[in-house]
Parts: structure tokens; C-alpha cells; sequence
């Protein structure tokens, strides 16, 4: 009997049903204490890094970004980097001190570090609007994004395409804070305009069905720009009411809404008499398929383009309807920044004054 080789690689035994089920249970046990303990480890570095900005701030600069501050900055790095090595940059520490002046309070940075990692908050916090940096934090929290997909929400202007971003301040802030605190969404959230649907790879001429098979191709990131919470159940769903028959084009439903959606897809501009259709979809569904512990449902037209002063006067958002266009082309980043901060002045422009505003 020849002794084996200690060098040649030995293979896994094969194992009984029973030791098959308590190695995947091990595994499993191993696998998940593994991804606490790299969740625990990056929040105790990226607590560090704001004490370090804290540091700074406060003993240093003492609040100030003076000539001096600068030079202390590049010194402090220089001794750094011949301690630990790599990762003490001189910009890396005005990272640091950027994230305790975002996050003053110990606290609230601790709760931030402990959901989203460095990589992520470095996207975020050089953001001046807070409410803008605000929604990217919960969303980012609640979607689960990678720091790639919060990349590339941020590089669509995802804030600046919500429903949300055309709301006061006071509003943005409530809901945002609805979010935080209780995990609570508002339509205003995810509700967006325009929808980016540029990986349909649609040609120049095409049909509604062209437009809905395309969708239906390519479900995963159609579902991914419609936001969390989203799942299909139907196309060309049949309603008949008084034996006529009617046809939804995407039915969906939405766990964080609690709501079904209704989404109409539209080839020209948006048409006054879509808003009856689109209500008798709602009203149909409510009465049939709506749930006892469900919110009523929503319906979203989408049109190549919209008339809005129609919109407006038809008061489709008491009807729970939402119209936005869709865009085929991703236009360029500076054209599409452009026609949002047009779309939230005018949007904005519109909304009543309170009674202590000022006319």
C-alpha cells in the first residue's frame, strides 16, 4: 500500500445527506459572522476617520480653513504616512475633517458610519445641499446600493429626478425624516422625472408594444430605475367592466408603498384624456384587487413628452396619478442638469406661498 503524497492536493470527501446539511449550516454560520465582523470593522474605521477630522477641526484649525490649517495638514499627513503607510493622504485627511463638519454630532455619525462605508460617504459628503445629501444617505441605506450603483444614481442626478426635489423644504425634510426614523417612504421618493430608459436600445422609430417588450427584456433594470420595492405581476393586464374590455399596459406593486402601480406607456405627448383612462384603472383596481391593509393605488403616465400647463390644471396628483416623460437617450450630463434645475425652479415657482412667506 503506497503512502500518498503530502504535497498532492487531497480531495473533500463525499459527504452523507446529514454531514452535507450540518457543513452548509456551518458554513452559513461562518459566512455571516464573517460579514458582521467587515460590517463592525469598516464602522470603527470610518468612526476613526471622524474622530481624526474632529481632531483636526477642533484643536487644529479650530473651525477655520486658515493658510496654517493647510500647512498642518500637509505635515500631519507626511508623519502619517511614515508611520502607517499608505492612506493618510493630504487628501484624505480634508476628507476627514469633511466629514465631522457634515456630521457634527457624535452620534448621528456614529449611526451613519455604522450603515454605509467610507467609499460610500466619500461620494456624499462633498455635496452642498444637505437635503440632496441627505436623500443619498437613506436611499442609499434603504436600497442597499453598492458605491458603483450610488455612482451611477448620482451621475443620472437621481435627488434632482424625484418627485420629492420639486417639493418645499419643509416637505423634503419631513419625508426625509419619516424615512429615517421609522423606515416609513413616501411616493414623493421614488416617484421620479424623467425616467432614464436608455438600455432598452430601442431604434429611432417604435411602437407602444416595441417600447413594452423592451421593458419586459430587460425587467432587472427597468426595475432598478423605478426604485425599491418594486415587483411585476402583470402586462396587458384585461379589466372588462360592463363587458368592454380595457387593458393595463405594466401592472406592479410596490412593498415599500404598499400600493399597486399602474404604469401607462405613452409614444407621443401627454393627452388630457389620458387622465379618465388612467382613473378608471385606479378605480377598477381599488375596488377589485386592492387589499385590506394596502394603500390606495398609484398611476404613472409615461409620455415622450408632457404638456404641463394641462398637468397642472387637471390636478392629476389628487387623482394619485403621476406623469413623467422618458428619455431613450441619455442626453448629456450638462443638457440634463439643465432641464432639471429648469424643471425644480419652475415646479417650485409654482407652489402656493404660506400664509408667513412672503409674496
Amino acid at each position: 500500500m503506497t503512502e500518498s503524497d503530502p504535497h498532492t492536493p487531497q480531495t473533500a470527501p463525499v459527504l452523507q445527506a446529514a454531514e452535507q446539511n450540518l457543513f452548509s449550516e456551518i458554513r452559513q454560520l461562518i459566512d455571516t459572522a464573517k460579514q458582521r465582523a467587515a460590517v463592525a470593522i469598516n464602522a470603527e474605521i470610518t468612526l476613526l476617520y471622524w474622530q481624526v477630522g474632529k481632531r483636526i477641526q477642533t484643536e487644529v484649525l479650530q473651525g477655520q480653513r486658515a493658510e496654517y490649517g493647510k500647512q498642518v495638514i500637509v505635515a500631519l499627513s507626511q508623519h502619517l504616512t511614515q508611520t502607517y503607510g499608505k492612506g493618510w493622504s493630504k487628501r484624505q485627511l480634508n476628507y476627514c475633517v469633511l466629514i465631522s463638519e457634515v456630521f457634527p454630532d457624535r452620534e448621528i455619525a456614529h449611526t451613519v458610519c455604522a450603515q454605509l462605508s467610507w467609499s460610500h460617504l466619500k461620494l456624499i459628503i462633498g455635496m452642498e445641499d444637505p437635503l440632496k445629501r441627505n436623500f443619498y444617505i437613506e436611499i442609499a441605506q434603504l436600497e442597499r446600493w453598492s458605491v458603483r450603483q450610488l455612482q451611477e444614481r448620482i451621475n443620472s442626478m437621481l435627488f434632482e429626478r424625484t418627485a420629492l426635489s420639486r417639493k418645499p423644504e419643509e416637505t423634503i425634510r419631513q419625508d426625509l425624516e419619516k424615512l429615517r426614523q421609522d423606515r416609513q417612504v413616501s411616493p414623493n421618493l421614488l416617484l421620479k422625472d424623467p425616467y432614464i430608459l436608455d438600455f432598452l436600445d430601442l431604434s429611432d422609430h417604435y411602437l407602444e408594444k416595441d417600447l413594452e417588450d423592451a421593458i419586459l427584456r430587460d425587467i432587472e433594470k427597468f426595475l432598478l430605475e423605478m426604485g425599491a420595492g418594486f415587483t411585476f405581476i402583470a402586462r396587458q393586464k384585461r379589466l372588462q367592466i360592463d363587458n368592454d374590455d380595457f387593458y393595463i399596459d405594466l401592472l406592479f406593486y410596490n412593498r415599500k408603498l404598499k400600493r399597486l402601480i399602474v404604469i401607462d406607456l405613452k409614444l407621443g405627448n401627454f393627452r388630457h384624456e389620458y387622465k379618465s383612462q388612467m382613473e378608471l384603472y385606479l378605480r377598477w383596481l381599488a375596488k377589485y384587487e386592492q387589499e385590506s391593509d394596502e394603500q390606495p393605488p398609484l398611476g404613472i403616465i409615461l409620455c415622450a413628452g408632457k404638456k404641463q400647463e394641462q398637468i397642472e390644471l387637471l390636478e392629476l396628483d389628487k387623482s394619485g396619478i403621476h406623469v413623467a416623460e422618458y428619455l431613450t437617450v441619455l442626453p448629456s450630463k450638462e443638457l440634463l442638469q439643465a432641464k432639471l434645475h429648469e424643471a425644480i425652479i419652475a415646479a417650485r415657482r409654482r407652489l402656493p406661498y404660506s400664509k408667513d412667506e412672503p409674496s
